[in-house]
């Protein structure tokens, strides 16, 4: 049987360390733990690995209070004592009152599936250690029924992350791992050409230009990231400017249409105090 290669997709620019980290994680069974800054596409390429390779994908979304046991199933034990109250037939069968989680939902398919665990380190800090075993073994057990659910077929898991806390080191040891790299100019354009195809040269390149200046302004809290610069573009598209339109200099410090790119008012203020420092040295 061939061996599965991810190259990427034609909605999704994907770097050679990127699909060369994909393919080491389907090849060594292992999950595939992608970091970067939010914004830089973990989900999305999530998505583009089951698009890329014909795959079906099931998602699960963290939150601070989901809890590992979520994933594999919930045992509804209050509908099962209000049926026993009003005389139920089916309290008799306790499967009736199992629900499955993803983790047992991605088991059950006889197919080869992505699953996504999409932020882990949103929830506390003993989620990644209590799905070590599940994740390894790919099994798991049901105590309310006495079985054990194993995989059909191995998914191939990708889970993303923040950075937003540090996980286990246990949980670390069984994972594949890449940090995906804040796009340089060239791939920047790339990936912006896969979304508004006819934008002009000039206008990539002055809005370019601009949104790096701010990246790597000294200060910023939040730096603007992929999606956001995609947004930007799209309103100054849907504007109609020119280069010479979102042309910035010392008293007009802020960007065009800045609320798609700086999230918070220290950030305006920053760039607002630049502005008048530059008025006021005129």
């Amino acid at each position: 049987m061939q061996a599965m290669k991810f190259s990427g997709t034609k909605d999704y620019v994907a770097t050679e360390d990127l699909k060369v980290a994909v393919n080491a994680a389907v090849t060594l069974e292992r999950p595939l733990l992608i970091k970067g800054e939010p914004g830089t596409g973990k989900t999305e390429l999530a998505k583009q690995v089951a698009k890329g390779l014909g795959l079906e994908m099931i998602e699960w979304n963290i939150k601070s209070t989901t809890k590992a046991q979520q994933g594999l199933y919930e045992y509804d034990a209050v509908s099962r004592l209000r049926d026993s109250q009003l005389g139920e037939e089916r309290v008799h069968d306790v499967k009736n009152y199992i629900r499955k989680g993803k983790l047992w939902q991605a088991f059950d398919t006889d197919k080869k599936i992505v699953l996504l665990i999409d932020e882990i380190d949103k929830a506390d800090i003993e989620f990644p250690n209590d799905l070590l075993q599940e994740l390894d073994k790919m099994e798991f057990y049901v105590y309310e029924t006495g079985e054990t659910i194993v995989a059909r077929q191995r998914p191939i898991v990708i889970i993303t992350s923040n950075n937003e806390k540090e996980l286990p080191d246990a949980f670390l040891r069984r994972c594949f791992f890449h940090y995906i790299r804040f796009p340089d100019t060239d791939t920047l354009k790339m990936i912006v050409k896969v979304h508004h195809a006819d934008i002009k040269e000039s206008l990539l390149t002055t809005a370019l230009t601009q949104f790096f200046e701010l990246r790597e302004q000294p200060g910023i809290k939040k730096k603007p990231s992929t999606s956001e610069v995609l947004d930007w573009l799209k309103l100054l598209l849907a504007e109609d400017l020119t280069p010479e339109d979102i042309k910035r200099d010392g008293p007009n410090a802020l960007p065009k249409l800045h609320g798609a790119l700086l999230k918070n008012e220290q950030d305006v203020h920053l760039f607002e105090r630049i502005a008048f420092m530059a008025r006021a040295n005129r």
